[in-house]
């Protein structure tokens, strides 16, 4: 893929965060948690699907980009979620129910360097 430069739009990119701890301290099963993620990114796309980086996301459906990072814990996780929220970066965080168990949030698709700062302390999902 060429890099983008002045001139081309930005490399947009769905960064899905997911707790780490689910699978390694208790217990879930790897698909249960894999369906949490694909809630969460299904809800930041209905949510956002007015939005101009969406449809150009949805637009180019052979090429799109998400980026599954790993969140220790809850903690983790609601913290990243507030942070998101007072830089007004459009998210969905999503809590099983009926449990009331946050698992993971989805941001809506944005370009790569507007939100990466924001996710630097989080690693790819292992």
């Amino acid at each position: 893929m060429a890099a983008t430069g002045a001139g081309s739009p930005s490399l947009l990119v769905q960064y899905v965060v997911v707790r780490s701890d689910l699978v390694h301290k208790l217990s879930w099963p790897l698909g249960a948690v894999i369906t949490q993620a694909c809630h969460a990114a299904t809800a930041a796309i209905h949510l956002h699907y007015g939005d101009p980086d969406t449809q150009r996301y949805l637009s180019e459906l052979d090429s799109m980009h998400k980026v599954v990072l790993g969140a220790p814990d809850e903690a983790a996780l609601s913290g990243l979620s507030e942070n998101l929220t007072q830089a007004g970066v459009a998210h969905k965080l999503w809590v099983e129910q009926p449990e009331n168990i946050p698992t993971c949030l989805a941001l809506k698709p944005c370009p790569k360097e507007t939100v990466q700062p924001l996710l630097r302390k989080f690693k790819l999902f292992k």
